[in-house]
């Protein structure tokens, strides 16, 4: 009995084959079938974005409204999270930078290093990070119980178009509000490392300022405000879509919420790595 694939025609089972060639052929089979996974989720994903700019340009008195909501939900909400994980990275990063020292190096260097660290990579990759388990999760939850209640068949039934009422907002909001909150991030960051230095250090004030001074251009707060937004986008469409294509049953939103947090976090740490190699050489000077 034969089998047939849209993609490969009528092949034969494995199992009608000798035993010798059963383990390449299974072997070959398993990586044909994971190519066409991986490539597929890659299609599906890009035809998602397709529709998501069509509403964005369509649909505007769709998402208009809504999009204000969601920047409260994402940005205003988040603003207490962000503030506390950044405090903590700023305070940590200062005191292990001067206890690392050797002797004889300037103390200077630990705002040098504080700054740098903080606001070129901890505060939009952590921030990411974080609102990725918040921000995404919650996503990625609420549009696939209004997937698995058929809320999003009721509005298409009502003539709205579902992308441009759920995934519109977020997108834009993640967006605008991601840069926000890693301006907080970074402040608060840098601000914590600063007192800490000061007061649980033998730094002095003037000496973490002259480091904070040294080298420093405005293209590396434009570098830490571009990852942000990159993150902020990615957030929003990758945990959108895997609420969007969420299966039936409340099984099926919280295997979509777990894959939304993972696949979103590994893009982010992916994003984070191109970044630096596109834009880390501008950095210098």
């Amino acid at each position: 009995m034969s089998t047939s694939s849209p993609l490969f025609g009528s092949h034969r089972p494995t199992s009608e084959f000798p035993v010798v060639q059963r383990t390449g052929l299974v072997f070959f089979r398993q990586m044909a079938q994971l190519g066409v996974g991986v490539f597929g989720g890659i299609g599906a994903r890009v035809y998602f974005m397709r529709d998501m700019v069509r509403a964005l340009f369509a649909e505007w008195r769709t998402y208009g409204p809504l999009t204000f909501k969601q920047m409260r939900a994402i940005g205003v909400e988040s603003l207490p999270l962000t503030v506390i994980v950044s405090a903590f990275i700023g305070s940590v990063i200062a005191l292990q930078t001067r206890y690392q020292l050797f002797p004889g190096v300037q103390l200077s260097v630990v705002g040098l290093i504080s700054r740098q660290m903080i606001i070129l990579e901890l505060g939009p990759l952590l921030t990411g990070l974080v609102l990725t388990g918040r921000v995404g999760a919650r996503m990625t939850a609420e549009i696939g119980t209004m997937r698995v209640t058929e809320q999003i068949d009721a509005l298409e039934t009502l003539s709205y178009d579902p992308v441009a009422y759920l995934v519109v907002p977020r997108v834009l909001a993640g967006m605008f509000m991601l840069p926000l909150l890693v301006i907080f991030a970074n402040f608060v960051g840098v601000s914590v490392a600063f007192l800490t230095s000061v007061y649980a250090t033998d730094v002095t004030w003037q000496q973490f300022s002259e480091g904070l001074r040294l080298s420093f251009n405005l293209f590396q707060i434009a570098y830490s405000l571009i990852k942000a937004t990159v993150f902020g986008i990615a957030i929003a469409i990758l945990c959108s879509y895997e609420g969007y294509v969420t299966d039936v049953g409340a099984e099926g939103v919280g295997r979509s919420t777990a894959k939304a947090v993972v696949l979103t976090s590994v893009n982010i740490l992916v994003l984070d790595a191109l970044t630096a190699v596109l834009l880390a050489p501008q950095l210098q000077g």
